[in-house]
């Protein structure tokens, strides 16, 4: 079982039995070949730049950060670092580097190369970057050893053992041979420089990623020679192939799916609680949702019973927070179907006798995304105002959120839990450094960037709940958003996966490199 040293668990799954149905690794005659089935293509495979859980998923298995995160409750555990330590006051950490680890090209990863990474994660500003902003800048992470790196921290911040795990680890030498004009972005766009225990096989976008083993892995953990990220748009077709052994895992599953393989012979259910929000967020930066009467009355007008019953095993949102995290207020006040209020509201909008049509967006294959956009067009109906509905594949999703003038009205989206603090959902979808960004397109409100910001920062656990409490009560009162479900995380394996732990942090993005097929 995990342990906080380098020993891993392993999993084991079922060998392909319909070698047919999908492409395999290249000789991968007798070959362990591990098989995913997602909804969710990888648009770009530079780890200091790209989010999302498919993303993740590749970068945990191809890249390496310092410290990873493994087990329920979620603790850290080493990476690339084998030890560290943390100053009286919490502002310096000091990391020893594991002297086994080496990238793809067989190099030593060395401390210049952590040193690195974190100054062009930091001058990017892009992908995972938002989980440290004012905590770490280009200069923070400094080589003082040939294996040892001292990271100093510009202020005070409770979680950063719990974000390390999605700092991932470049090759400096072969990033700065690509560099470009654009710090290496174009060449990390679609190739690696990782020291994880796979490289990139064959590409299909849209259809599978391919993984290969590396030779001579420095991770020593598990047995598989690859693996296959398949995208499969339908959860049907999903369980199908779980049900013929024709994948290992499927990661998208709604409660149907869930009932469906209920007795099937050699599948397990996985349904676990995590902090996993579903929110859909208002475009209040440009056309008509940027009316902040018009929202509270789209807010009143939708009906909560009938997402709530369309999404299974669920329970709803009062606001931007999921219940149970450090922070949660349990007497916030958030909205109700309430059809007066929605009409009074809508008076004094702008728009007062509706008469508009708005877009909406949902992710292609999400089952449930696409019902509770039409929970929604029924909802408008009150205030006449008509939906356009839009099913969209993650690389659009994730173009169209770059800018308000590409983004819809109502944009649909799940965040995932990246580590177990209400920093994790709070920064990323709502403060404003993270507009064009899919977390958080385009809400930007000073006194919420400034709310976020002192709370990330303070250590009187008192303090920051109430920072945490007015920010939420702040946030509902703009209505940038309708504050969705929490549902059960759902997805399925076959019952030779062995010695499986489930993790509330980042679930569907499972390391696969410590596993095994029996």
């Amino acid at each position: 079982m995990l342990t906080l040293n380098k020993r891993q668990f392993l999993i084991g799954a079922a060998g392909m039995t319909a070698a047919a149905t999908l492409p395999r690794l290249a000789n991968s005659a007798g070959k362990k070949i591990m098989v995913l089935a997602s909804t969710v293509d990888i648009p770009n495979f530079d780890p200091h730049v790209a989010t999302g859980y498919a993303p993740q998923w590749l970068f945990r298995n191809t890249y390496d950060p310092l410290v990873r995160v493994v087990n329920n409750p979620p603790v850290p555990a080493p990476g690339l670092a084998r030890s560290w330590k943390l100053s009286d006051d919490g502002m310096v950490y000091t990391f020893e580097l594991d002297s086994a680890a080496k990238f793809h090209d067989g190099t030593p990863v060395t401390a210049r190369d952590v040193e690195y990474s974190f100054a062009r994660l930091l001058r990017l500003a892009k992908g995972p970057a938002w989980m440290v902003s004012g905590i770490l800048d280009q200069n923070s992470v400094k080589v003082t050893g040939e294996m040892t790196v001292t990271m100093t921290l510009k202020k005070p911040f409770a979680p950063l053992l719990s974000v390390l795990p999605w700092m991932f680890v470049v090759n400096s030498k072969v990033v700065e041979a690509n560099k470009g004009a654009d710090d290496g972005q174009a060449y990390l766009l679609a190739n690696m420089a990782g020291s994880g225990a796979f490289k990139m096989g064959r590409v299909k976008p849209g259809d599978l990623y391919e993984l290969i083993r590396v030779e001579d892995d420095w991770h020593k953990g598990g047995n598989l020679d690859g693996a296959i990220w398949k995208i499969v748009r339908e959860a049907s077709t999903a369980r199908l192939m779980l049900q013929r052994g024709e994948v290992h895992f499927a990661l998208d599953m709604f409660a149907e799916d869930m009932d469906a393989i209920k007795d099937m012979p050699h599948v397990v259910r996985i349904m676990e609680p995590d902090y996993r929000t579903f929110t859909i967020k208002m475009n209040t930066a440009k056309g008509p949702l940027a009316d902040k009467n018009l929202r509270k009355a789209v807010s009143y007008a939708f009906n909560y019973k009938g997402m709530l019953d369309a999404a299974g095993p669920a329970q709803l949102m009062k606001g931007p927070l999921p219940t149970g995290i450090f922070g949660y207020d349990p007497d916030l006040k958030g909205y109700e179907q309430d059809l007066a209020k929605a009409k009074e509201y809508l008076a004094r909008s702008q728009y007062k006798d509706g008469g508009i049509t708005l877009s909406m967006h949902h992710a292609a294959g999400y089952e449930n995304q696409r019902r509770w956009c039409l929970i929604m067009l029924e909802s408008l109906k009150s205030l006449n105002i008509n939906l356009d509905i839009r099913a969209m594949t993650w690389p659009d999703t994730v173009a169209m959120a770059r800018s308000p003038d590409t983004m819809v009205d109502f944009y649909s989206i799940f965040q995932s839990p990246n580590y177990a603090d209400p920093d994790n959902t709070a920064f990323a979808a709502y403060h404003s450094s993270r507009n064009g960004q899919w977390q958080n397109p385009v809400y930007k409100n000073p006194d919420v960037d400034k709310l976020i910001e002192d709370a990330r920062a303070e250590v009187d656990k008192g303090k920051r709940a109430e920072l945490y409490k007015t920010f939420q009560a702040v946030v509902v009162e703009d209505a940038p958003d309708i504050f969705g479900i929490l549902e059960l995380r759902k997805f399925a394996m076959r019952d030779n996966v062995k010695d499986y732990v489930f993790s509330s942090v980042a679930p569907n993005t499972l390391e696969i490199w410590p596993l095994s097929i029996a």
